[in-house]
């Protein structure tokens, strides 16, 4: 479409406060928010069963092991303790031993195979999870009103797209893995203890209930932490985002050491809140270790008690032991990935009240192309909160007519094009156009019908050609965009430029004047060809002659077509059809600039104040 997005100058209203928008508390529900994360794995139900086998098969093979490895060292020891005694025969029996150990290499290779295979289709799952996140809040964000993006920064936004669904993704491709894997992992060490000695394996599992009792505290303690953590790093990243893209305004003005001070602010409460996190967390594994420890401990003594009284073999408690070290290692990751899921949650949460944001009234009805170009205001009420600013406001505005809005800062200018433009809805009235009610039709078809040129340029990191070419849809043809620059009073300065159309303007677009940004945004909405123009202070930015030179361009553009023009010059706007002069989001005056002069009003006031002014310089 050939609209931009409108700026928001004097519209009076008090933004939020962001930080209230996430929030530091913990995570409201996080079963919920769980639950619903997991219903984004439903599509890759397949692939994570194959995931779930692999993860089983692999630590089956990977828990036989030391039973083999026991049964290889049980051979052994009763081979030499034979000979060593004097019994008739004793040796040891090294093929069958070989064997055992040729079996033991096979199943670790088997193992390995089978978590490549694991990892490999957890990959695919859990990158298609989140480029399906992503898909969705971006969609999302297309949807949502103008008003959501100006009452946050852009940073806090830009922080739940990316870091918040990166930290999904991490999340999704490390931890479930090896959540699926330290169960199987629990399981299977419980069952092939059980089979050597159920004494011993109730002294291991009383550990498990043990340091559950033990990390429980932590892990509530470390919720909230994480939850903070998450909204802190937005805001962290909003700042940066505004300081960044606003840095000359921050040096002309010597604002750096407020700018640093505000961010060590931040930065210190980013780094309060991870660093109490990960200290909560922290301290979990060491609690883990302490506690295996003394199982470990314990099951050595009492194995070396059984191993004397011949009620096991030495294999069977050397297999043992390594069972009872190993059954501490899963219980400790589980742990560890409980503690990584409430970080996860806590930013699945942040993309999810995104994705639950209030949508804007999607309307399917396409509007009919605008033939004419008459508008109408009809007993129009708007206000950005409770209050209105704007009260019963009608206009009447024929096909083909250049309509100027003036007025002081803050007069409701800027707001009069955003309802003309659907940015927000009214709180009563109508819109008309071609007498088709705006409020019933499409956003994105009643907007192609629109060509806007702002005071504030938006020009993105690309080439000339491309930059112009925006402004319409489909294919664009070079000649058109020649054509284009040429009534923009563009095409002259761009063919000095060492690459002429191809220049690439940075992400900055400092390699151009501020003038010439705005003859390329003209170009754009030339090429446009719209049925109604709108133009938003758009000879602000360039000098006078440059101005003389758009503003022939702008009356040949605007000629047999509808426009609104918001100007602060009124010598811009002397030839208009039709001026409306607004003050505190009510239209005063309207007239032609003789017949507002005559009515020696508002207007007039304005008028007379602007030239007095320029004869005394």
């Amino acid at each position: 479409m050939s609209s931009e997005n409108t700026n928001q100058r004097g519209s009076g209203r008090k933004h939020p406060n962001p930080n209230m928008i996430a929030g530091g508390q913990k995570v409201k529900d996080f079963k919920g928010t769980l639950f619903r994360l997991l219903s984004y794995l439903k599509p890759q139900r397949k692939q994570l069963l194959i995931v779930f086998i692999a993860a089983i098969l692999s630590t089956v093979f990977m828990i036989v092991g030391p039973k083999i490895m026991g049964n290889a060292i049980t051979e052994l020891f009763e081979g030499i303790y034979g000979k060593l005694s004097g019994v008739p025969g004793a040796a040891v029996d090294f093929g069958a031993i070989g064997q055992m150990l040729l079996l033991l290499a096979g199943l670790y290779v088997i193992s390995s195979l089978f978590t490549f295979v694991q990892q490999y289709v957890m990959s695919s799952v859990a990158q298609l999870t989140v480029y399906r996140l992503r898909e969705d809040i971006n969609e999302k964000l297309e949807k949502l009103p103008l008003q959501y993006f100006d009452g946050r920064p852009k940073g806090e936004i830009l922080s739940r797209v990316t870091n918040d669904i990166d930290t999904i993704g991490s999340t999704l491709q490390q931890s479930v893995t090896q959540f699926i894997t330290s169960i199987v992992t629990i399981v299977g060490i419980i069952i092939m203890m059980l089979t050597i000695s159920p004494l011993l394996t109730l002294i291991s599992i009383v550990s498990l209930p043990l340091s559950m009792f033990v990390i429980t505290p932590f892990l509530k303690k470390s919720q909230a932490h994480f939850a903070e953590q998450q909204r802190t790093l937005g805001e962290l990243n909003g700042h940066i985002e505004e300081t960044y893209t606003g840095h000359q305004i921050v040096k002309a003005f010597g604002r750096e050491e407020k700018a640093l001070n505000h961010f060590d602010g931040v930065n210190e409460s980013l780094y309060k809140a991870g660093y109490k996190a990960q200290f909560i967390s922290g301290i979990m594994m060491p609690m883990m270790m302490f506690i295996g420890n003394l199982s470990y401990v314990v099951i050595s003594v009492v194995g070396g008690i059984l191993v004397i009284n011949r009620s096991i073999s030495i294999g069977d408690i050397q297999a043992f032991i390594t069972y009872s070290k190993q059954f501490t290692q899963p219980v400790t990751q589980t742990a560890n990935i409980a503690n990584i899921v409430q970080a996860t949650v806590a930013a699945v949460e942040r993309v999810f009240e995104v994705l639950d944001e209030e949508e804007e009234n999607v309307t399917e009805h396409k509007m009919d192309k605008i033939q004419e170009g008459a508008v109408s205001f009809e007993h129009v009420d708007f206000g950005y909160g409770e209050e209105l600013l704007i009260k019963d406001m009608n206009i009447e505005v024929a096909p083909g007519q250049t309509v100027a809005i003036v007025g002081p800062t803050g007069a409701g200018k800027t707001t009069l094009i955003n309802l003309l433009m659907r940015f927000y809805e009214l709180k009563g009235g109508k819109i008309m156009i071609d007498h088709q009610d705006i409020s019933k039709v499409n956003r994105g078809n009643l907007r192609q019908n629109f060509g806007m040129v702002l005071q504030d340029t938006w020009l993105f990191n690309g080439t000339i050609r491309d930059n112009i070419a925006y402004g319409k849809n489909g294919d664009v043809t070079e000649e058109e965009i020649v054509k284009a620059a040429v009534a923009a009073r563009a095409d002259h300065f761009i063919r000095t430029l060492p690459d002429g159309y191809d220049t690439v303007l940075n992400e900055e677009v400092s390699n151009i004047s501020q003038g010439q940004k705005q003859l390329l945004t003209i170009a754009r909405a030339i090429l446009a060809d719209p049925a109604i123009m709108i133009l938003d202070e758009a000879t602000s930015s360039v000098d006078t002659r440059t101005e003389r030179l758009i503003q022939q361009a702008m009356n040949t553009l605007m000629e047999g077509r509808t426009s609104f023009v918001i100007a602060h010059r009124l010598s811009t706007i002397q030839d208009a059809d039709l001026i409306l002069v607004m003050k505190d989001g009510q239209v005063i005056e309207q007239g032609n600039h003789h017949e507002l002069l005559e009515q020696n009003g508002f207007y007039a006031d304005l008028y007379n104040s602007q030239f007095s002014s320029a004869e005394a310089g």
